[in-house]
């Protein structure tokens, strides 16, 4: 929300992809996806620098940040084939198995299991009990929808904690993450050839912090077992932790709450466009199949 993208082409037709963020922004990520490509892993693309050798370039209060423009079409609105997944799970394995230089460690984010988004849900039950009647349609809408599926926010909710507290106490190894690696993040080109895109906020946290996208059902895509299957075939053998698998699921799904909610609720009608696309995606987390009903089948999956 608080980034615009642009196609910009030039006096001599080259064409780029032009992302304006608000806020700072500093370096550590564009550092991290030179390295990341310098190390082999071709499927992602590295901002093109300015004359000072920069990846960012400071206008204000807006960083500026230019890459080549590749045509394509998203994981959202294409299904990726079944080499597709194997090739996704083998990048996906090497940017876990990357060793992170420890000069830069201390500039990424740690995971830490903050109750940030746990805490916004119950705010926004709050602000719903003490909200005057709304007029605008979307907010009525929204207002109904949160009433009348409380006991399943709840659920969410309370069991994200109660996951969050199991999972602190637990041994575990952090490796680099993308954090967003859903089906709108991978590039696929006419050839067939895929990217991963969007790496805005990598964290150093449990490799689940990105399998849990992989059969996660964000957007009601990449919930099919046989996808699942190709995508490991290319990552490899490897233990999967179910209890922070769910965490990351529920999670997820709570932050998304706070979000549409802090966007359809606390903003003014006008802020937002598209705001009857955004209930209907908030709507369609709740769908059979949906990445609620996945959510609740990983925990009942859990062993413990």
């Amino acid at each position: 929300m608080n980034a615009a993208i642009y196609q910009v082409q030039t006096h001599d037709r080259s064409t780029y992809f032009v992302k304006l963020k608000h806020g700072y922004d500093n370096d550590i990520n564009a550092t991290i996806l030179e390295l990341l490509h310098g190390g082999g892993v071709q499927q992602i693309i590295p901002p093109i620098k300015t004359i000072h050798g920069r990846p960012i370039l400071r206008i204000g209060n807006f960083c500026l940040i230019i890459y080549p423009f590749i045509e394509g079409v998203n994981g959202f609105s294409h299904k990726l084939t079944d080499n597709q997944w194997i090739t996704l799970g083998k990048i996906l394995r090497q940017v876990h198995d990357f060793d992170v230089p420890s000069s830069l460690l201390k500039h990424i984010r740690q995971e830490t299991y903050s109750s940030k988004w746990r805490q916004a849900v119950r705010l926004l039950y709050a602000h719903i009990q003490s909200e005057p009647p709304s007029t605008d349609a979307i907010t009525l809408k929204f207002l109904n929808f949160m009433k009348e599926h409380r006991p399943v926010i709840q659920r969410l909710v309370d069991r994200a904690e109660q996951l969050c507290c199991n999972i602190k106490e637990q041994p575990t190894k952090f490796v680099l993450c993308h954090s967003d690696i859903h089906g709108g993040n991978v590039l696929i080109r006419e050839s067939s050839a895929i990217y991963i895109v969007d790496w805005d906020e990598p964290i150093m946290a449990p490799k689940e912090r990105d399998l849990m996208f992989i059969g996660g059902g964000i957007a009601n895509v990449w919930n099919d077992p046989q996808e699942e299957a190709f995508f490991y075939k290319g990552y490899g053998s490897t233990d999967i932790n179910i209890s922070i698998l769910a965490y990351y699921r529920h999670e997820r799904i709570v932050e998304d709450i706070a979000e549409y909610g802090q966007a359809l609720l606390l903003t003014k009608p006008n802020v937002h466009r598209n705001r009857s696309e955004m209930y209907k995606e908030f709507v369609s987390m709740f769908d059979p199949r949906g990445v609620v009903d996945i959510a609740f089948k990983t925990d009942i999956a859990d062993p413990t």
